[in-house]
């Protein structure tokens, strides 16, 4: 009797927790136990778990995809593996699309800036360098046939090998409103006082008073001019290196900022120190009054006409004005002169 009663504990407690596992045969069997009697009763506890099983599926809510899985016993001895179900997370990466262009075809998207082009800087080359000058004469000839005439009566122009900008700038300011013997002798003596045309330099200038410039020459006003020049360069404005590759625009803006230097002086220091190939000094007397004789204007024309009349000489609108000076020359030789009398039929005839 009270071994049954055990037996009747276990199977409770198999049926209550809903075994799936089955019972093994040996341990139904007892020495005072009959075979069928040990099989009749594991197929009534397979009975009670089927039923106790069914009334679970009928209390409970319906599982989940992932409650199956989670319930799923380690020692079942068949394997079940779930599929897997990719789902997109906030964390999902998506793929880049192609950018949507904007309706409004005038509105560029915006790129990338470690996908743009490099752009290179332009570099002009000199009237110095090799074959510069002829490509200038051989385009003046085709642009300007008026031009033919002192082109063939002159050499082609030569530029003197450039110094140092600031000593060329320096120079410059020495040489304003003055006669080219009392400049020269001015320079000397600035040059002299420096200690020579190597130590002109932005330091050394800063360091002359104008009680010292005096003394050689310069005057009060352009002993201010010379400092304005040093202090631009000692600053960081200007400098050697940034005036040689500016362009001709940025040059005139920068120089201008120099007291005692203007326009005329900016493109004069392009032409004859930089011998930058485009350059039209608009407001240059002489080249206007060039312009005037080749094109027989009754008028001097101003800077706006010049524009416009010399347009046809770009890029090399610099060589055209080195032969509307020729052309001032010319005014007062012989008339035996190609150009002179060139100039004269000109001058008489209509505009």
């Amino acid at each position: 009797h009270t071994v049954m009663k055990l037996r009747g504990r276990e199977l409770r407690n198999l049926t209550a927790a809903g075994s799936r596992t089955q019972i093994p045969l040996a341990k139904t069997l007892t020495s005072d136990q009959p075979l069928s009697v040990a099989m009749g009763k594991q197929k009534r506890s397979k009975i009670l778990s089927s039923s106790s099983q069914l009334r679970q599926s009928q209390t409970s809510p319906e599982p989940t995809s992932v409650d199956i899985f989670e319930n799923i016993s380690s020692s079942s001895k068949i394997p079940f593996r779930p599929r897997k179900v990719r789902k997109l997370s906030s964390n999902s990466r998506i793929p880049p699309q192609p950018p949507v262009l904007d309706s409004d075809s005038s509105k560029p998207s915006k790129a990338n800036p470690s996908q743009l082009p490099i752009l290179l800087p332009i570099t002009v080359k000199s009237l110095s360098f090799e074959g510069e000058i002829d490509a200038a004469l051989n385009h003046l000839r085709k642009a300007d046939p008026l031009l033919m005439i002192p082109i063939d009566s002159y050499q082609p122009p030569a530029f003197d090998s450039p110094g140092p900008p600031f000593l060329t700038l320096a120079k410059s300011i020495l040489y304003q409103q003055l006669a080219a013997n009392a400049a020269k002798s001015i320079y000397n003596r600035f040059v002299l006082l420096c200690g020579g045309e190597v130590e002109v330099v932005p330091e050394t200038v800063l360091g002359l008073n104008p009680n010292q410039l005096r003394e050689v020459g310069v005057s009060g006003r352009k002993a201010s001019y010379l400092h304005d020049l040093a202090d631009k360069f000692k600053s960081g404005l200007l400098s050697d290196s940034s005036i040689l590759e500016m362009d001709d625009e940025s040059l005139l803006t920068k120089l201008t900022l120099v007291k005692g230097i203007g326009a005329w002086s900016v493109h004069m220091f392009m032409i004859f120190s930089l011998q930058r190939p485009d350059v039209l000094p608009v407001g240059d007397l002489g080249v206007r009054k060039g312009v005037q004789l080749l094109y027989g204007l009754k008028e001097l024309p101003r800077p706006l006409d010049m524009e416009q009349i010399c347009e046809k000489w770009k890029p090399y609108r610099s060589v055209g004005s080195w032969y509307m000076w020729r052309c001032m020359e010319a005014k007062g030789a012989k008339a035996t002169s190609k150009v002179a009398a060139t100039l004269t039929v000109n001058a008489t005839s209509p505009e």
